[in-house]
Parts: C-alpha cells; sequence; structure tokens
C-alpha cells in the first residue's frame, strides 16, 4: 500500500476517495528508559531507549493506518500527518497518523 504526505500519486489517478482514517498508539515510557534518558541528559549523547520506543510506535500507528485503509478497500493513503504528543507527567507518548484512504488506477 501507498503511504504519503502528498495528495496526489505520480502515475495514478485518484478515482474514489473512501474515506479518513486513522492510526494511534499511546505507549508507556519505563523507569529504566528515564534513568537512561535522564543520564545522557546530564553527560550528553542520544537516548537509544527513548529513540526505540517512538520508532515501534510509529511503526504500530502506520500499521494500523494501513489497516483501517485495507478495510475500505483502498489502494493508498494520501495526505498523511504524523504526529507526537506527550501526555501525562511525561510518562505517556502518543503517536497518530491520520490520512484520507483513496482508490487509485494507474494512468500508463
Amino acid at each position: 500500500m501507498i503511504i504519503t504526505t502528498t495528495n496526489s500519486i505520480e502515475g495514478f489517478t485518484i478515482d474514489r476517495y473512501l474515506g479518513l482514517v486513522t492510526g494511534e498508539v499511546i505507549a508507556g515510557v519505563n523507569l529504566v528508559k528515564d534513568i537512561g534518558a535522564g543520564l545522557r541528559n546530564l553527560f550528553g549523547g542520544r537516548s537509544q531507549g527513548y529513540e526505540e520506543e517512538l520508532l515501534t510506535a510509529r511503526e504500530s500507528a502506520q500499521r494500523e493506518l494501513v489497516e483501517s485503509a485495507q478495510r475500505l478497500g483502498a489502494d493508498a493513503v494520501v495526505g498523511v500527518d504524523l504526529d507526537y504528543e506527550v501526555l501525562g507527567q511525561g510518562d505517556m507518548l502518543m503517536v497518530s497518523m491520520t490520512g484520507t484512504a483513496v482508490a487509485l488506477s494507474y494512468r500508463g
């Protein structure tokens, strides 16, 4: 399935707009990652624990987005927007993806 932030896909015509689709994930960040991130904050460097958590959450949100689009019979999702939010006391991360599911035909 094609996933794009643009509103069109080169080489294809959008035949039908099937509706809004979303993928949303709320992930908790554990104490061990918090301690590691705190040390990196103090001494410098990247927080691998948080980066892995972000990657996992983003991949899960995209998987949900694709599954929603597939249920509608879509070939692609256009106009995708990706958002990150911190919830609670900073111990929860929300990743959300939204877009428009579309049916395509090849222009070739």
